[in-house]
């Protein structure tokens, strides 16, 4: 079962998605204020064993604080459906999901059964999140997309490059087949492109442009940051410019004008590909411009 349309709507185009410990509930409004268009409660890697249940009760109680606004741009991370706290995790989120949280990401997916016994958990209204980290995830990458409920892939480049013995420099050359992959595996199953794994340099800007702009020539259209300095980069990088705007509105103009037939513009041979693209680089930017405003509203 899909997940709602306005649920869809917002996390398949989000470009931002900031984690916040669950433990730390004195951030979430902070997170929220950042301009991150999601914000992700941590439950699971950003939480100590002993904090576990702590860090849900946190959760809860700030939750149920915020407003339905603020509910609509948060999801939680559970812990990893082979840890002993995913059925508290599961059990406590149910009471949430009457009050708006629409979704949850599932760290270490590996299996439809998994994401299907998470799905089953927390009801039809709850989008998941698959958190691709380890070998086992990419091997079954298309079983994971067509679990129920799946919304949007999410790598975990860290914990990718820890399963494999990895000693990735900082551009991270030797994931770009595993990005790559799970783009692939978005467009079979027809979801909306993939949201990118962190940069850990929290105050490196250029190193984040440098990320971000990979990630979207590679075909995400997403980040996760752990640092809200990072938010505005990435956005930013992920938003169509307002000269890639107007590109795009001059490419579909003249394509209606040439009556659908090949046509030159500004020297350029324009075909159906790139007006595809165009239309996809409006589309985007409309999206974009209502999910800000309904933020701001």
């Amino acid at each position: 079962m899909n997940p709602p349309t306005g649920v869809s709507s917002l996390l398949g185009s989000a470009r931002s998605f900031l984690f916040v410990p669950a433990s730390r509930p004195e951030r979430f409004a902070k997170a929220l204020a950042s301009g991150a268009d999601v914000v992700i409660i941590d439950l699971e890697d950003a939480v100590a064993p002993e904090s576990k249940a702590d860090a849900c009760a946190q959760l809860l109680l700030g939750f149920k604080q915020m407003s339905n606004s603020e509910r609509s741009r948060v999801m939680v991370r559970i812990n990893a459906t082979t840890t002993p706290w995913v059925g508290s995790d599961l059990v406590q989120l149910q009471t949430l999901i009457p009050l708006g949280l629409s979704a949850v990401m599932v760290p270490k997916a590996e299996s439809a059964a998994g994401l299907a016994h998470v799905a089953s958990s927390l009801g039809p209204n709850c989008a998941l999140l698959p958190q691709v980290e380890t070998l086992a995830g990419l091997d079954a990458l298309d079983e994971i997309t067509r679990a129920p409920q799946v919304l949007r892939l999410v790598f975990g480049n860290i914990d990718f490059q820890a399963d494999l013995g990895l000693r990735c420099d900082a551009d991270e050359l030797e994931l770009q087949p595993v990005r790559l992959a799970l783009v692939m595996a978005s467009r079979r199953a027809g979801l909306p492109a993939p949201v990118d794994g962190v940069t850990l340099a929290t105050q490196d800007s250029a190193r984040l442009q440098a990320d971000v702009t990979r990630s979207r020539r590679g075909g995400l259209t997403g980040k996760l940051c752990i640092h809200p300095a990072q938010v505005a980069g990435v956005n930013a990088v992920f938003t169509p410019s307002a000269d890639e705007v107007t590109w795009a509105q001059r490419i579909v103009s003249g394509f209606e004008a040439s009556a659908g037939a090949v046509f030159l513009l500004d020297g350029r041979m324009i075909d159906a590909p790139v007006v595809l693209l165009a239309r996809s680089t409006l589309a985007l930017a409309r999206t974009l411009s209502s999910a800000s405003k309904d933020q701001h509203a």
